[in-house]
């Protein structure tokens, strides 16, 4: 079957891509917003870009032609926090995505504890295996829809103790969260 994209609409597009590319690792992220609330959200179109300064992107799209939650967060407070979850985390996470008003925090929706962060304001979830405190140094906007690539410089890592082997993470027990199409999930 060929598909040129000239025709596609963006649903389509998007199912196309995120079926196409699979699996995904899953940027789950931590904001705050104007009133010190704590904005969760899951992003599955994630990577590095640097490791001198370690730095992290991961692209986020618009709602009715706003930024969403995240994405205005950031710009607004400067920093934020990226977590990667253990398969024990998927419900949760995948619950995280669902679309709230910006005064509701998702993690206390789905009751995950939060701690502080060192060196950044935005708190961390208490139980992800990998949490990395980001200050906020770029967003470039790509294509019709003003999605952006929001890139962050990590400033710190916090690493669950015993995940890291010989100065690597052991995937193995990491166990993390891959994204496939549509609410599907794997793991290693």
């Amino acid at each position: 079957m060929d598909i040129p994209t000239a025709g596609l609409d963006v649903e389509s597009t998007y199912k196309l891509l995120t079926g196409s590319i699979v699996p995904r690792p899953i940027a789950w992220i931590t904001t705050l917003n104007d009133a010190g609330r704590v904005n969760l959200a899951p992003f599955s179109s994630f990577t590095y870009v640097s490791v001198r300064p370690p730095m992290l992107g991961f692209h986020c799209g618009r709602k009715a032609g706003r930024r969403k939650d995240t994405a205005a967060n950031i710009h607004a407070v400067g920093d934020y926090v990226v977590h990667i979850g253990d398969m024990s985390l998927v419900e949760p996470l995948h619950l995280s995505a669902v679309e709230h008003p910006p005064e509701v925090s998702e993690a206390e929706l789905l009751g995950l504890a939060t701690i502080p962060s060192s060196l950044v304001r935005t708190p961390r979830l208490a139980a992800a295996p990998i949490a990395m405190e980001c200050r906020f140094r770029r967003a470039v906007e790509f294509g019709e829809s003003g999605s952006e690539f929001m890139v962050g410089e990590i400033l710190m890592f916090h690493v669950r103790d015993g995940l890291i082997e010989r100065t690597k993470i052991d995937s193995r027990k990491l166990d993390p969260i891959a994204r496939l199409a549509g609410p599907r999930y794997a793991h290693l």
